[in-house]
């Protein structure tokens, strides 16, 4: 497989969790996310989807790049799409905890552990392709910023 093959078959994969994640939260964000009190820099319920898609679509590019590097270097690309894919199954986690089971504080447990994950993704990948280890950085401010989010909404609605 070709580096751009690579490259694009990681951004529809990630695609594809978006919009697995937009299926998760769908139902929780129209109706519970609605109900709750929020903190004064809470999102309006309409940006999240496509936020979470765009940092997917970033972190796919990122991903496509670093995984093309695997001939070059085998194990150490391995290890990263190892810690890429976890982190990618979190995030969809995070989805299912706080908009379907409605528990922010699990939630806000599960999505900083999905930030130390996707910081140790961007480890390595710059370890091999530092381009791909940059894409991450918005990804990693957004993360912190939900994890602030759900932290906030678990306290102020306990």
């Amino acid at each position: 497989m070709n580096k751009y093959i690579k490259i694009v078959v990681m951004i529809v994969t990630c695609l594809a969790a978006a919009y697995f994640w937009n299926q998760i939260a769908d139902y929780g964000l129209q109706t519970w996310y609605e109900t709750i009190t929020k903190p004064s820099f809470a999102p309006p319920k309409e940006i999240f989807a496509p936020v979470w898609g765009f940092f997917f679509v970033l972190i796919g590019l990122g991903g496509g790049l670093f995984y093309a590097e695997i001939e070059r270097t085998p194990e150490p690309v391995r290890k990263g799409m190892l810690f890429f894919w976890i982190q990618l199954a979190l995030a969809l986690l995070w989805a299912y905890l706080f908009f379907s089971l409605k528990n922010p504080l699990l939630a806000t447990i599960e999505i900083a552990l999905t930030w130390l994950i996707a910081y140790e993704t961007y480890i390595q990948f710059g370890k091999i392709k530092k381009f791909s280890a940059v894409l991450f950085i918005p990804y990693l401010l957004w993360l912190a910023f939900v994890t602030a989010l759900s932290a906030t909404i678990w306290f102020i609605n306990s």
